[in-house]
Formats: C-alpha cells, sequence, structure tokens
C-alpha cells in the first residue's frame, strides 16, 4: 500500500488530537498522575489482549526489546514528564511551540544513528509544515496566559520534553530497521516499561489513588480516561510506530506534529473560540506542507 507510513502518521495525529480533549476533561476531575497511568495501565491490558486474540508473535531479539524499552523510557517516562512539567511552568502555548523542534531534532538523530537522509523536498515540505504549525500555536493565547512566566527552567524542561520525544522515537526506529516487528507488540514493550517505572515511583510518593475508589466517585472521568487510553497509547503510539517503519522518522514526526492545526475546528464549533486569519493561513501553510511530504 502507497504511503501507509504518512497516511499512519496522518492517523495517529488526529488520535492524538481526540487524547488533548478527553485527558484535558479528565485531568480536571481526577488529576494528571492519577489519568496519565491509569491511561497507561488500561491500554497495556487491551494490547494484551490484542496480542492473544491476534496470536501474535512475540518473540523479539534482545537489542529490539533493549532498544524499545530505552524508547519507553527516554520517550514517555523522561520526556513527556518533562513536558508536564512546561505546561505547569510556562504554559502550554510556548511549550508546544518549544515541542515544534521535535522533527528537527528527529532529523538530526535519524542522520546521525540511522543514516536516513531526506531529500530536498522533505526538508521542505517538513519545514513549511512546522513553520504552519508554529504560527498557529503562536496565535492561540488563552485567557489564562497571563499566569505564566518565561523561565530558563520552563524552557529547558520543554526542550527536554522535546529531545526525550524525538530520541524515544530513534530508538523505536532502530528496533524496526533490524527486523519487523507489529506495531501492537512494539507499543507493548514500550508501555510496560513506562508502567513498571511510573506505578511503583507513584504509589510510593502517594502520588497514584486507587482508581477504583477514583473512578467510582466520578464514573464521567473513567469515560474520558478509558477514550483517551484507547486513542492515545493503544491506537496512537502503534500506528505512530507502523508510521516510522513504513517512512523516515523525520517526516514521520512532522506529520504527527499536526494536532494543533487539526484541532482548529473543534476550537472554533465546540469551543466557540474565534479563528484569526492568521491561525487559517498557518493552517493552509500546514496542509500544503504535508502534501509536499506526501508528494514527494
Amino acid at each position: 500500500m502507497p504511503f501507509i507510513g504518512e497516511l499512519s502518521a496522518l492517523l495517529t495525529a488526529f488520535l492524538w488530537s481526540g487524547t488533548s480533549i478527553v485527558f484535558t476533561e479528565a485531568t480536571t476531575r481526577v488529576g494528571s498522575i492519577q489519568v496519565n497511568i491509569t491511561r497507561l495501565l488500561m491500554a497495556l491490558v487491551m494490547l494484551l489482549l490484542s496480542i492473544l486474540v491476534l496470536g501474535l508473535d512475540l518473540q523479539l531479539s534482545s537489542t529490539q526489546i533493549m532498544n524499545l524499552t530505552w524508547s519507553g523510557i527516554v520517550g514517555l517516562v523522561l520526556g513527556d514528564s518533562f513536558l508536564f512539567r512546561a505546561f505547569k511552568d510556562i504554559g502550554a502555548r510556548v511549550s508546544m511551540l518549544i515541542m515544534s523542534l521535535v522533527p528537527g531534532f528527529t532529523a538530526g538523530m535519524a542522520l546521525v544513528f540511522l543514516g536516513e537522509s531526506l531529500s530536498f523536498q522533505a526538508v521542505a515540505g517538513m519545514v513549511v509544515t512546522m513553520t504552519g504549525v508554529g504560527i498557529v500555536v503562536l496565535d492561540r493565547r488563552p485567557a489564562a496566559a497571563g499566569k505564566y512566566r518565561i523561565t530558563p527552567k520552563g524552557l529547558l524542561f520543554a526542550l527536554l520534553g522535546a529531545l526525550g520525544q524525538a530520541s524515544g522515537l530513534i530508538f523505536a526506529k532502530q528496533a524496526f530497521v533490524e527486523a519487523p516487528i507489529h506495531g501492537l507488540v512494539a507499543t507493548t514493550v514500550r508501555i510496560a516499561t513506562a508502567v513498571i517505572i511510573f506505578l511503583p515511583m507513584a504509589m510510593l510518593f502517594r502520588w497514584y489513588r486507587n482508581p477504583f475508589k477514583v473512578y467510582a466517585r466520578d464514573r464521567a472521568a473513567l469515560g474520558y480516561t478509558a477514550t483517551g487510553a484507547v486513542l492515545g497509547p493503544f491506537l496512537g503510539i502503534t500506528f505512530s510506530f507502523i508510521a516510522i517503519a513504513f517512512t523516515e522518522v523525520a517526516v514521520a514526526t512532522t506529520i504527527m506534529a499536526l494536532p494543533p492545526i487539526i484541532m482548529l475546528p473543534l476550537v472554533r464549533y465546540y469551543y466557540h473560540e474565534h479563528l484569526s486569519i492568521r491561525a487559517i493561513g498557518g493552517a493552509v501553510l500546514a496542509v500544503a506542507g504535508v502534501a509536499v511530504l506526501f508528494l514527494r
């Protein structure tokens, strides 16, 4: 099937756009750490059941397991933790702008560690896409933005979050380069690593409460968290792995960075926010850049 990598990356972007809504609703009800760990546990159960039902091959080499484990550590454990801290310190708008550097970081790492070089047309498509995304992110100025100060520490956290996500994808790509792996199996190893590290730590410091009691008091939060678990760590990460397996990791990362663009119609019709001409122009520019990536 042509463009399977690019189409998987695009589907990932749509899935992650959906998670931003349901996880926002869930975290406002029960807290970010509660939602973060519960979504991983739910996704891990769904992944294990899927592997059992589909009878997927679980045989991986030691280096593949090692690369996927490191992908989970630097991507989900460290990368996401730094990103969430950046959200708290400098706000989502500036944090997401810095996260726009992920495709660039990924391209550089892929060149050094994987020997992946990009054509001029691919680089041009990436630049155009990320310029459009940057314009949209800069244009979004939530009412609460005034409570955030741009600090060196906050910027560092966002930068480390971006580096963590880029590095996580490079480790995963190395596992796929060695030998074919089913996306569900690779996702399971990655999420299992995050759960093994996250859960004991959160329970030790009492950051994570009994999920049965928490969600018994708020069934809506349970629904939002479960939906996010399906869209994000279960399907989203799986399709992101399919994307990097079938196309250049930097190209896949660029397409997967489209959620700020995909969210615009939801912002307009669900949250009733006004869209400026600049935001619309940025969206058009980003879509044009993605078209270049598909046609390169």
